[in-house]
């Protein structure tokens, strides 16, 4: 039986790695795991310090929430501890506060490195940040008692933690600014149906149905999985002939790799 190491936790968030399969955890259950700048900072050196055979990384909120998203302390005049509030930053220099910004965002785009298959285990609240750190994810697989909702809008901000093109992306445009708007929850069955969960199941069976895709993706051999997930990312952006030109190119390298050739 391989075994488990833990190689960070601080700030809310644990980094454990099992050989091919890491696991990063909020796990300030207290505060339904409340996002705050140290916690993005937290995220953003778990993925720094993940090591080379780490194939799968799965995203876990410990207690009743995944995240009920940013620590409404970040807006009050004290802030937090040893750092400016977020409306002190907003009265200082333009770029310093979009530098800022692009530092929080780090925390969001390393989970979608073509290196590796990121799933988002989600229960309960989802809400705001969470909602984007789920949407960060390859893929999302959610219990039954699942509350999504962008509430960014709502307290005169816009989603700006990268998640508003996977939104996009996964629900279409006109659904994605119905929910950033309005800032209404999104339940299971909706998730399921439009596609922001991959997988719906009871809230006790989370946990099993998360090991059981992890057992899954991990199944195919490593290189044909990351050179799939580089062509269906480039497929969004990218023309026709362009994506078949990348589908042509992959697979001549994926050809060669079983023919042994350049061995």
């Amino acid at each position: 039986m391989s075994e488990t190491n833990i190689l960070l936790e601080r700030d809310g968030v644990r980094l454990a790695v099992d050989d091919t399969v890491a696991t990063v955890t909020l796990c300030n259950a207290a505060k339904r795991n409340a996002q705050s700048p140290a916690l993005w900072r937290a995220l953003t050196e778990a993925g720094r310090q993940l090591p080379g055979q780490v194939r799968v990384v799965v995203l876990r909120g410990e207690g009743v929430s995944f995240s009920a998203g940013l620590d409404r302390q970040a807006f009050t005049s004290e802030g937090f501890d040893g750092e400016p509030s977020f409306l002190d930053l907003a009265r200082g220099p333009e770029a310093d506060l979009d530098a800022t910004v692009a530092e929080y965002q780090e925390a969001f785009t390393w989970w979608r490195r073509t290196d590796l298959l990121t799933v988002a285990a989600v229960q309960g609240h989802a809400i705001g940040a969470g909602f984007q750190l789920a949407l960060a994810c390859d893929l999302r697989v959610c219990a039954d008692d699942v509350q999504f909702a962008m509430r960014e809008t709502s307290l005169g901000l816009v989603p700006d933690l990268t998640g508003t093109k996977p939104l996009v992306e996964l629900v279409g445009y006109a659904r994605a600014l119905e929910i950033c708007v309005t800032g209404r929850f999104v339940h299971a069955e909706e998730a399921e149906r439009t596609g922001l969960a991959n997988l719906v199941v009871p809230a006790a069976e989370l946990d099993a149905a998360v090991a059981d895709l992890t057992a899954a993706l991990l199944a195919p051999p490593r290189d044909a999985v990351n050179e799939t997930k580089a062509l269906l990312r480039s497929a969004l952006s990218a023309g026709a002939a362009a994506q078949h030109a990348a589908e042509r190119a992959a697979q001549g390298r994926r050809l060669r790799d079983l023919a042994g050739v350049g061995e």
